[in-house]
């Protein structure tokens, strides 16, 4: 299943409506990706959603700063 191993993110469910205002069921889907990186001394590995991703890659620079 699509999940954020980090936040939980994962998979919604809404409508589409159409000009008639028919309701159909649909799905949107967490952009989730499996990656590995490292973070400090760390090998971070795992299930991420983008944004997750962003802010680990965003913390890792800070460390590497430091």
């Amino acid at each position: 299943m699509r999940r954020c191993t980090l936040c939980g993110k994962g998979t919604k469910i809404g409508r589409n409506r159409s000009h008639a205002q028919n309701r159909t069921s649909r799905t949107y889907k967490a952009n989730v990706q499996k990656v590995t990186m490292k973070v400090g001394e760390d090998k971070l590995s795992g299930k991420f959603c983008t944004r997750c991703i962003k802010k680990l890659k965003s913390e890792a620079k800070k460390l590497a700063e430091a």
